[in-house]
């Protein structure tokens, strides 16, 4: 319910957030990410607009990268589906994770494609410390 009041401001709708919630959770363990971060990651992305698109075409909550879907070898794929996006996001992050030997600040500056620049890896961390935190 502590997230579902956070994620308000965000979306309408508590059914909408409560499902939302759900499934990104199930998707962070499924890949092994922590649901705060994935959180946080989403918030700085897309500001949980579900239809978000990116100057660079990135879609989505996770804004994720057309080629990734591709990666994840379904055809055809809706990167705008709640569940396929969340999947594919977090699993994106894992991956990114493991090569950065769990380094948050390489992973998601990876993740954004923003490596040697550090401000969109600390906005992040600065996000989940603010708001996505368990109280």
């Amino acid at each position: 319910m502590v997230m579902s009041r956070h994620l308000k401001p965000f979306m309408a709708g508590k059914s909408k957030r409560l499902s939302f919630l759900r499934i990104l959770h199930q998707e962070a363990v499924l890949a092994k990410v922590s649901p705060d971060l994935a959180l946080a990651l989403i918030q700085v992305e897309s500001g949980f607009n579900q239809f978000a698109i990116s100057s660079a075409g990135a879609e989505g909550y996770m804004q994720i990268m057309p080629f990734w879907a591709r990666r994840a070898g379904k055809k055809p794929i809706n990167l705008f589906d709640v569940r396929t996006n969340l999947r594919i996001g977090c699993t994106i992050l894992r991956y990114y994770l493991d090569r950065s030997h769990n380094d948050w600040v390489r992973a998601l500056a990876r993740y954004n494609g923003s490596s040697g620049h550090a401000g969109y890896p600390y906005e992040v961390l600065r996000v989940l410390n603010t708001r996505w935190q368990p109280n």
